[in-house]
């Protein structure tokens, strides 16, 4: 009666087959990504629309190739693209806080960059020598020359005035004395001690008289000194301007057509007239002012800090930001101590990643994007302003500095951010913008069609990463267990995991394992080895549990029958491992009416869709068997020696299957285990883990000894999803093993209980003696029960 319903152990794999074309194929075609066609036209598409607002969303799990074909598909694309200009900052002379940029040609950065370090070169080699040379003391003595003697001619005109008052006019550098003569001779102190007091009290008043006349004559001297140090500034400005003159025409007529620069070299030479008379006058320079100090002074001053350049005929950049923090994305403004005090200038701007990306594209995680603070709200801002702009976004948490308020660099970027679905749906959600800004949705899927066509794809990229890796080739064989492997990722014999780093890392552990062998290729065997191995590195804790039923710690029975009892199948996900393992289900029923008990919901362990599945049992007892009295029970049901959350709704179809032994009293068969979902008319829906829950329980049936009478009960819509490991499918060719696949609840009753499930006839009842005849009269039973209860009450 249940043969039809047992599967066939060819169905419970799929054997890979390729043929030696697609072998060879594997060998020869260079596959960078493996299947997302619609993700591929839709990055193809994003990266196409230059309108604002086109920047890409790829949206996927981890593994999945995104960021592989992200890279491969832009830097195809970036080659063909012009190569974005270079930026640098440069000082602003008139407001130092204010940097300027300078947009030059790409490629020009460097080469501006050698020429403003020619140019302090050559500044150095002229000054001071230039104010050394003949010609300009010739012209400064002249001027120095014509001042002493206007100031000569202004003294001998007192001098001459004070002879005529006996009075000799004597000067000791810019000092002058007055003092008496008689008969054209000077006189001492102690001579002049003996004049009379009227000749004393005379010199002193044709002193006074001289000093008063003095002060007129000279009153224009500040006026003379003032007129000499213009003189000899306008000199010292012509001599600096005629040695600078041809050092800046060399630089004017090689960048003419960069209109940025032209400015720059004519500010330059403006603001050289003060630092070549502060810092390179001979007055200046000392041993405390040595070439390394002015060479710095200039650098400082005037050489370019070069923000971005790519070399010419490169394309457009394409750049990966693995830690976008807001200083690495926008660019940081550094500092350094001065005497205790946090000093900066512009050659201290250093770059984001938005600036090496300008122009091109740039690549983020939007995890990592949302992570850190104010570079989303940041991001979002300079794409709609299309200006990027470097500020310090954490000055108001911090110390009050002097900062520089950089001018803004034009942004023309294309923006890729990948997460999972659940962070697109998050931003889609939380940020009414998102939408406008990220218009173009690359969608990558979790499992590839598996056909010829993906199954070259796939071996392609398996030959090329071991070639990449410098290790053996695959085999025929390795590849047709790794494409097997893929499935069983998948969980699907007809499709292919978009998880290929799983089977990447496989064959680098192969080849580890099998380094010492000294075959030319890597087998099929090696690749199972390999997986081998990485199982019994995560099966600590599965063998534990199973040691502890082996033990009868955990009570899970594997023969005989038992009323109330069912073995479910659970999936324990641990760390970066799943396994699967048998749980007893226990169910209990008595009159009344408090209905069905979820004892895990009420311990607070049942999480919402486990909660859900139970409350179905209640639909489906009332739309079999409750439609001509009231359906009044009291079960309660329990997933036993479970003391963690439970979820998922996989254990409804074990869970009604022990409510109505429970309530018929008829015995389960202990020998199966059971999973899958159910609805309200009793169709049996599909699971997840089917492969691991199966094999979960084989572990403890071959633990225990196969008999031939084991086995686990599936969902028939679960048979394509089957990719079990050889042990279980050779213990089921040798019928010592059995897998069933039930499509409702009757099958499913019928294998459990070894009877008649019963089909409803036309009057609305069931046969005689058959399960759901049982149930429909245990429950008219309680249903009686209940209302004399309630008639005795009343």
């Amino acid at each position: 009666m249940s043969a039809h319903l047992k599967l066939d152990p060819s169905a419970l794999k799929l054997n890979v087959t390729l043929t030696a074309n697609d072998f060879e194929q594997s060998i020869d075609k260079q596959q960078g990504i493996l299947g997302q066609q619609r993700a591929q036209k839709a990055l193809k598409f994003g990266v196409a629309m230059t309108n604002p607002g086109y920047n890409i969303f790829v949206m996927g799990q981890p593994s999945t190739g995104r960021l592989s074909m992200i890279t491969n598909a832009l830097n195809e694309q970036a080659q063909r693209q012009p190569t974005p200009p270079s930026y640098a900052y440069v000082d602003n002379f008139t407001k130092p806080r204010e940097p300027i940029t300078i947009k030059l040609p790409s490629g020009y950065g460097e080469i501006f960059s050698k020429d403003i370090e020619t140019l302090i070169d050559n500044l150095l080699a002229t000054f001071p020598a230039a104010f050394e040379s003949p010609m300009y003391q010739q012209k400064k003595s002249a001027i120095e020359r014509s001042f002493n003697q206007r100031y000569s001619r202004a003294i001998d005109k007192v001098d001459k005035k004070s002879r005529t008052l006996n009075v000799a006019l004597y000067r000791e550098g810019d000092g002058i004395t007055f003092l008496p003569i008689r008969k054209d001779k000077l006189l001492e102190d102690d001579e002049f001690a003996l004049l009379p007091q009227a000749d004393r009290k005379e010199f002193h008043q044709h002193v006074a008289e001289l000093e008063e006349y003095l002060s007129e004559t000279l009153l224009e001297l500040p006026q003379w000194r003032r007129a000499m140090v213009e003189e000899i500034k306008q000199l010292d400005n012509e001599t600096i301007d005629y040695a600078v003159a041809p050092l800046l025409d060399e630089l004017n007529k090689k960048y003419q057509n960069i209109d940025d620069v032209i400015s720059f070299l004519a500010e330059i030479k403006i603001n050289l007239t003060h630092t070549i008379t502060d810092y390179l006058m001979p007055s200046r320079t000392s041993e405390e002012n040595d070439s390394t100090t002015r060479r710095l002074i200039l650098t400082e001053q005037y050489a370019p800090n070069i923000i971005v350049d790519y070399p010419k005929e490169t394309g457009a950049p394409v750049v990966y930001e693995s830690h976008p923090t807001y200083q690495d994305l926008f660019g940081r403004i550094e500092y350094v101590s001065d005497q205790g005090t946090l000093v900066t200038t512009y050659r201290r701007i250093c770059a984001g990643s938005l600036h090496r990306a300008n122009g091109g594209y740039l690549i983020l995680d939007a995890e990592e994007v949302l992570t850190y603070p104010f570079v989303w709200e940041g991001l979002k801002r300079a794409l709609q302003s299309g200006l990027i702009e470097i500020e310090t976004p954490y000055s108001e948490f911090g110390i009050n500095t002097i900062t520089l308020k950089p001018e803004v660099i034009p942004l023309n970027i294309k923006i890729i951010l990948f997460g999972s679905r659940e962070m697109y749906y998050l931003l889609e959600e939380m940020d009414s913008e998102f939408n406008e800004i990220f218009r173009v949705l690359a969608d990558f899927n979790d499992n590839i069609a598996l056909n010829d066509k993906s199954m070259q794809q796939f071996a392609a990229l398996m030959q090329n990463h071991a070639t990449n890796l410098g290790i053996k080739p695959l085999s025929h064989k390795a590849l047709e267990r790794l494409i097997e492997y893929s499935c069983r990722l998948s969980e699907n014999q007809q499709r292919l995991s978009a998880h290929v780093k799983d089977c990447l890392e496989i064959i680098s552990e192969t080849h580890f394992l099998s380094e010492k062998n000294e075959d030319s290729v890597i087998s099929g065997e090696q690749i199972q080895q390999a997986l081998n191995a990485r199982e019994a590195r995560h099966s600590r804790i599965s063998e534990e549990i199973l040691e502890e039923m082996l033990e009868g710690t955990i009570l899970i029975d594997t023969s005989g029958g038992a009323i109330g009892k069912i073995n479910g199948l659970t999936v324990l996900e641990i760390g970066g491992s799943s396994f699967g393992a048998p749980a007893r289900i226990t169910t209990t029923v008595h009159p009344g009416s408090r209905g069905i008990v979820d004892i895990e919901r009420e311990a607070e362990l049942g999480q919402a869709i486990h909660s859900k599945g139970v409350l179905i049992l209640t639909g489906y007892l009332g739309h079999c068997y409750a439609q001509q009295f009231s359906l009044a029970i009291s079960a309660s049901i329990a997933m036993e020696q479970s003391y963690g959350y439970i979820d998922g709704d996989s254990a409804s179809l074990a869970e009604l299957c022990c409510l109505i032994s429970a309530l018929t009293r008829t015995p389960i068969k202990q020998s199966f285990a059971i999973t899958g979902s159910i609805n309200q008319y009793g169709e049996v829906q599909a699971i997840g883990g089917v492969n691991e829950k199966i094999e979960g329980f084989f572990r403890l049936c071959d633990a225990r000894g196969l008999t031939g009478e084991q086995g686990v009960i599936i969902p028939a819509s679960n048979k394509r999803n089957l990719m079990l490991k050889q042990e279980v499918i050779d213990a089921v060719e040798k019928n010592l093993f059995s897998i069933y696949v039930v499509h409702n609840v009757n099958e499913t009753l019928e294998l459990l209980m070894g009877g008649v499930a019963g089909c409803v006839d036309e009057k609305g009842e069931y046969p005689a003696d058959s399960i759901n005849f049982k149930a429909i009269s245990r429950l008219k039973e309680i249903s009686e029960i209940n209302d004399d209860d309630d008639d005795k009450k009343e």
